[in-house]
């Protein structure tokens, strides 16, 4: 039986991860797994946007769901995160990425600023290939950010 905790097969990558083998015992190892993450204080925070590669991605546990960073970023207390479910294209993310930060500055809810964003890259000839803009997926609390 396979007792080790699932949120550890998720995380981030940091500066330093490509170095973690030469980290000293209890020094940072540039490793920030989905546990740390789940034991953050994260309560108040309205939005978690991780926009690098296939960050929604998990471990599937028949009757529990997925065991990744989204269920860990709800643990922690965030409302609302944005997660990638593939690899995704430096230049598409940063085109959509500005796109998503201008609808919720200019006031619309967090999911329906993912969405124009996504369907203004759609129209755009060079990032109408879902492969720029599908990859994106909102979850949580879909309301407009509070100041």
């Amino acid at each position: 039986m396979n007792l080790e905790n699932p949120l550890l097969r998720s995380g981030i990558a940091l500066a330093g991860a490509n170095k973690r083998n030469q980290a000293a015992s209890g020094e940072n190892d540039g490793i920030l797994t989905a546990l740390q993450v789940a034991s953050l204080d994260l309560y108040g925070t309205q939005l978690v946007v991780l926009s690098a590669c296939e960050t929604g991605l998990g471990d599937v546990k028949v009757g529990d769901g997925v065991y990744g960073l989204r269920r860990a970023l709800v643990i922690a207390g965030s409302q609302s995160q944005v997660l990638s479910l593939w690899k995704v294209d430096d230049l598409g993310t940063k085109e959509l990425m500005a796109k998503y930060y201008q609808g919720l500055k200019d006031g619309k809810g967090r999911h329906e600023a993912l969405r124009s964003a996504q369907l203004e890259l759609l129209s755009n000839p060079n990032y109408q290939h879902p492969y720029y803009w599908a990859s994106f997926v909102p979850s949580g609390d879909w309301t407009m950010l509070q100041h």
